[in-house]
């Protein structure tokens, strides 16, 4: 088991509390891992064995488990046992689980930790039985820095890594392998395609599976691109398919809530606000879109957009695009109160000022930064930092 300590000092703090910790995440990136790291950590810290209880709701010997024969179940594992530590794996599957998971909380000295790939497990249901009583640890494919260290790799060889991270992309089945790429891409697309089939297709009982793969390929052909429901229907139907409005809507808050898609508002600099429409989103590994379309060399740039994206939600900043007048700033990070500014670009031109001259325009205190993958691009132009992607991607200090 390859660890990964980010989410353990991220979840350390919360053990032993009476908050449940909930870990969601897209399929195989690493929760169940995460899982059997902190019952590691609980053995270290002295708990026995058999106060380490753990259920994977996604084995077949769950299929068709109730609310009712998951708390019976769990009860009984309890009964006699003292203080338990609950190790529950995708927990989704289990139709009224939040309900058993409150009435443990609340009437048995239980710690637990539950996992999902689907983000209902923080939706009203949970607002309404767990109310201030859990703590929530977005899960996502592996950074770059863990990408590094899956490959047993140092800092020294951090840019030609970077090209293989950025043909293989994040999922941790990847990193931890050697595979080449048409392989690796077929791994993916099998979990693309579980996703798709099983979270998506088949829980919302999707009765025209083309045309919500229609949707589902514009959508991933156009990441890093603004585009509204109304654009996705018309290509549909220049394609001789019709689809509503509402469908598209859906299918994307349900690609949404399957962590397939992340989606990035437009925030105005000048009225301050955040913007409705016109939003881009972003996958949640950027290998998804090879496994459905191959890689090519056109695709750097939102790519590109996409491992930066990905790495400042890992840092927990809120993620906006930039609108200033009719400029385009590719990201803004709200963490608190700080806030930094970022272009992302595959190779710097000529004249770098195509690159920063949107954010000179921006005129307050905080960070800049054109981020880019050009071995020579390296330096300071009026305050705004020009920095090579594999060295931002590692540093501590944004």
């Amino acid at each position: 088991m390859i660890l990964r300590p980010d989410y353990i000092r991220a979840i350390s703090p919360f053990i032993d509390t009476h908050l449940v910790k909930i870990l969601s995440g897209v399929r195989r990136c690493g929760k169940s891992t995460i899982l059997s790291m902190v019952e590691q950590l609980l053995l270290e810290r002295g708990s026995g064995q058999e106060n380490i209880i753990r259920r994977n709701y996604s084995d077949i010997a769950y299929d068709d488990f109730t609310a009712k024969d998951m708390s019976e179940d769990l009860k009984k594992a309890l009964a006699g046992s003292g203080k338990c530590y609950l190790l529950l794996d995708e927990l989704q599957e289990v139709k009224g689980w939040e309900k058993v998971v409150n009435s443990l909380l609340e009437k048995e000295a239980v710690d637990i930790y539950v996992t999902g790939s689907n983000s209902k497990l923080m939706s009203s249901e949970i607002s309404t039985y767990l109310t201030g009583r859990y703590v929530s640890i977005p899960v996502y494919t592996l950074s770059f820095k863990e990408f590094l260290e899956f490959k047993g790799k140092t800092q020294d060889d951090k840019r030609a890594v970077f090209d293989e991270y950025l043909l293989y992309g994040g999922f941790p089945i990847i990193g931890i392998s050697s595979f080449d790429t048409a392989s690796a891409y077929q791994v993916v697309e099998g979990i693309y395609a579980a996703v798709i089939t099983r979270d998506i297709s088949k829980r919302h009982k999707i009765r025209n599976k083309d045309l919500f793969d229609g949707v589902v390929r514009f959508i991933v052909e156009n990441v890093g691109k603004t585009f509204s429901a109304n654009s996705v229907r018309n290509f549909l139907k220049s394609e001789g398919r019709n689809v509503s409005i509402e469908s598209v809507y859906n299918y994307i808050k349900w690609l949404s809530e399957a962590f397939i898609i992340y989606p990035c508002q437009r925030y105005d600099l000048r009225g301050k606000a955040v913007l409705k429409t016109q939003e881009k989103y972003y996958l949640s590994d950027i290998s998804l879109k090879y496994s459905q379309m191959g890689f090519n060399r056109k695709m750097l740039s939102a790519i590109l957009e996409n491992i930066v994206y990905l790495e400042m939600r890992r840092r927990n900043y809120e993620v906006y695009i930039g609108k200033l007048g009719d400029k385009e700033i590719d990201f803004i990070g709200v963490r608190r109160d700080v806030r930094i500014y970022i272009q992302v670009c595959d190779q710097l031109p000529e004249d770098s000022s195509r690159e920063t001259e949107n954010l000179m325009n921006i005129k307050d205190h905080y960070h800049k930064y054109v981020v880019c993958r050009d071995s020579l691009a390296i330096g300071n132009d009026n305050g705004i930092e020009i920095v090579h992607i594999a060295d931002f991607l590692l540093a501590d200090n944004w």
